[in-house]
């Protein structure tokens, strides 16, 4: 029977053991045996890398010609683009070729379809020869038969500096000294309507204002200054025996103590603090906050 104890301690001892967390020292090393062995690794031989031919890289850099065809105003434009170059630098080629549109105001269509400025031409299987539709923008007038420099275009910063210097005052010329003009200052005055004139000095005069404290009811301190109703409503034991008597009328506690509670802050008036405390604690009702 002792070895049978000794046995269930034993193993109730091991268990809270290995419940225990295990903490190691900053410099533990594990056990030589313990460690993973390290697999060893075989030599693969490895395919040498492809060398790029010759034909791939002609056939990389090799340029298409495009034909880029408008139907009204009719016009035609031939260039030789990179498969790798993106639709808005083809616009920006295309742009810099006489009475060719200016690069915003162009569409590029291909059967029916608008192409995104920022993909790759070869992203639309584009070969070379193909024609591709050109458009304006609605809203732009182009006219083949005039030069590219007759297109509106943004204006520059001597021209926009000329368009808000006043008219009186001449732009400034290089060569003059400094180019730029401080803007005139601003100054912002209110109106008469807006003034308002000082007001004249009145003498003050005091408010005075008077609380009406007549019905607010109050204690009476001193015992000698009571009336008999107020020596009765102070005594415990008066309130006790109410409490019993609300208690046989109603058939729910609740509510006899509710019909208690109104009784007592109605007579509050009459009834000093240290009253109301040992009344509570007479007959064992306890109000909110003591009182």
């Amino acid at each position: 029977m002792a070895d049978q104890a000794e046995l269930v301690f034993v193993r109730s001892f091991i268990k809270a053991l290995s419940a225990q967390p295990v903490q190691y020292a900053d410099d533990y090393l594990q056990p030589p045996q313990n460690s993973l062995k390290k697999v060893p690794v075989l030599p693969i031989p490895l395919p040498p890398v492809p060398q790029r031919s010759a034909k791939a890289e002609t056939s990389a850099v090799a340029s298409i010609d495009i034909t880029f065809k408008s139907l009204k105003p009719p016009q035609s434009f031939t260039l030789a683009v990179q498969p790798t170059d993106t639709i808005v630098d083809i616009k920006a080629q295309l742009a810099s070729q006489p009475r060719a549109p200016p690069a915003d105001a162009q569409r590029l269509l291909l059967k029916g379809k608008a192409l995104a400025d920022a993909k790759l031409l070869k992203e639309y299987n584009i070969k070379d020869g193909d024609t591709i539709n050109l458009m304006v923008k609605p809203g732009f007038d182009w006219d083949p038969s005039k030069s590219t420099s007759s297109f509106p275009s943004a204006p520059s910063s001597d021209n926009m500096q000329s368009v808000l210097l006043p008219e009186s005052e001449p732009s400034p010329k290089l060569g003059t000294g400094h180019r730029h003009q401080r803007t005139p200052s601003i100054v912002l005055s209110p109106s008469p309507s807006v003034v308002s004139l000082e007001p004249e000095t009145k003498p003050q005069l005091d408010i005075n204002l008077t609380l009406d404290t007549s019905s607010i009811p109050t204690a009476s301190l001193s015992p000698g200054s009571r009336s008999t109703y107020q020596s009765t409503i102070s005594e415990p034991g008066f309130w006790d025996r109410l409490y019993s008597f609300l208690r046989t009328e109603f058939s729910n506690d609740d509510d006899a103590l509710t019909a208690f509670e109104d009784f007592l802050r109605a007579s509050k008036g009459g009834l000093t603090a240290s009253e109301i405390a040992k009344i509570r604690d007479h007959v064992g009702v306890v109000g909110m906050a003591g009182t």
